[in-house]
């Protein structure tokens, strides 16, 4: 008798960013898109690290592939940003086929969205917002890229880097990343700004589409953008300070250099890869500052990583709460509900043990020192690609477990728990009973 297997929308959504992996994978061994020879596993941790949007790299991206493997990696950064169901579903609206209710509910999982109601026009903007903003932003780009590299490799870079940079990807096709840009303008404000708004998350900004004042945004919004705000600019300033004297970063530069880099690496670490100063020769007390930056990660339902801001924020706001001797929370004359506090609780902790999990193998395998390999395991967790340089000497075990935090930190813990562990609600209740805690 055959039996009919049913998978939940996260089992599904799984097995097809599994099946793109491999054929990524696959794509990037093909001689047409590479220069120089590849292993498979070289190949599959950049297709990992494409499609999870990292930009982690074991060989320069600019060097090894052709302009058919760059654009091979660049549609999997656009697959992986902004989802695979979200091209399915607009495939299927363009076609004038039905949207059908598992389709929607796969959608709302995909898109982290708590209500499925108003999925699908989420869809529509989502898609066409992102390629608008994709499009003006390489024109922006090859006008200060053409005249230095030419028209082939001018207008490819911007077709590339702007979507690397709006799916928070952090791929770069110069083996410096954009440290070569470190005090233009154009490219600091064009990148910046295009991860700034994919890292926000695509619900806040079809709210600020919508309404016409703060006032009227949802609770979620809100709490985005100021936390982006103020996370921000303290970690610009933080930076400036941290970093002011150190020769081997912002020392040598001018003072309109210092700002720039300031604040590019200020905005960077929560969501995009790219660094106009180089990482590894940062302070200890800077590499561990932007370690807390990189786990905290994005927005919810954006093209960034992390436990995501307003985890981290619900988190706080809870403790503040607490020490107050109050057990809700409210904030802009709004209550949050007490589940949430179990569920942020839930993803903070799942997170840590999976960073944790992976530092102590990796640092059973690898002769690495402590910071750098945490710092490259919470930027592998946190989707985000900034590295000290230590990815290209990983062994194939290290690597391996490099590209499975890579995919847990994009699909996100709890999803791979739920997904594992079939979660149920239970009919009945024990009797309460405190224990001592603190």
């Amino acid at each position: 008798m055959n039996k009919t297997i049913k998978l939940t929308p996260a089992q599904l959504l799984i097995i097809v960013f599994i099946f793109f992996i491999f054929i990524g994978t696959i794509l990037l061994l093909l001689p047409f898109s590479t220069n120089k020879p590849i292993t498979f596993i070289d190949a599959f941790f950049t297709t990992v690290s494409a499609m999870t949007v990292t930009g982690l790299g074991v060989v320069d991206t600019g060097t090894y592939f052709t302009y058919v493997g760059q654009f091979i990696i660049a549609l999997l950064i656009q697959l992986g940003g902004l989802g695979i169901m979200t091209f399915s579903v607009f495939i299927f609206i363009v076609l004038g086929k039905k949207i059908g209710f598992k389709h929607r509910l796969i959608m709302q999982h995909a898109l982290n969205q708590v209500n499925i109601g108003g999925v699908i026009k989420l869809v529509k903007n989502l898609f066409f917002f992102s390629i608008t903003i994709e499009f003006i932003a390489m024109i922006f780009l090859a006008l200060r890229l053409v005249p230095e590299f030419g028209w082939k490799k001018g207008l490819f870079s911007s077709f590339f880097h702007s979507i690397s940079a709006f799916n928070n990807a952090g791929f770069a096709l110069w083996p410096d990343n954009l440290i070569q840009f470190v005090g233009d303008p154009i490219i600091n404000i064009v990148i910046s700004s295009l991860f700034i708004i994919g890292g926000i998350g695509f619900t806040v900004l079809i709210d600020l589409k919508e309404k016409n004042s703060f006032s009227k945004l949802s609770l979620h919004s809100k709490m985005m953008i100021v936390g982006t705000l103020v996370i921000n600019i303290v970690s610009i300033l933080l930076i400036f300070a941290l970093e002011f004297r150190n020769p081997q970063t912002l020392g040598g530069l001018t003072m309109v250099e210092k700002l720039w880099a300031s604040y590019f690496q200020g905005v960077s670490p929560r969501t995009a890869g790219f660094n106009t100063i180089d990482i590894g020769l940062m302070n200890d007390p800077t590499i561990f500052y932007i370690t807390i930056l990189m786990f905290i990660g994005a927005g919810s339902a954006s093209t960034g990583g992390g436990i995501k801001l307003t985890t981290f924020m619900v988190i706080l706001l809870s403790t503040f709460f607490y020490l107050k001797g109050r057990d809700d929370i409210q904030i802009y004359r709004r209550n949050i509900p007490s589940g949430y506090i179990a569920r942020v609780t839930a993803i903070a902790m799942t997170s840590v043990l999976v960073v944790v999990l992976a530092v102590l193998l990796i640092n059973i395998i690898e002769p690495i020192p402590f910071l750098p390999l945490l710092f490259e395991v919470v930027s592998a967790f946190g989707t985000v690609g900034l590295s000290m340089g230590i990815t290209a000497s990983l062994t194939v075990l290290g690597k391996l477990i490099i590209i499975i935090v890579m995919f847990i930190g994009k699909i996100g813990p709890l999803t791979l728990m739920f997904m594992l562990a079939r979660p149920q609600k239970s009919n009945f209740k024990y009797p309460d009973e405190e224990i001592l805690t603190g």
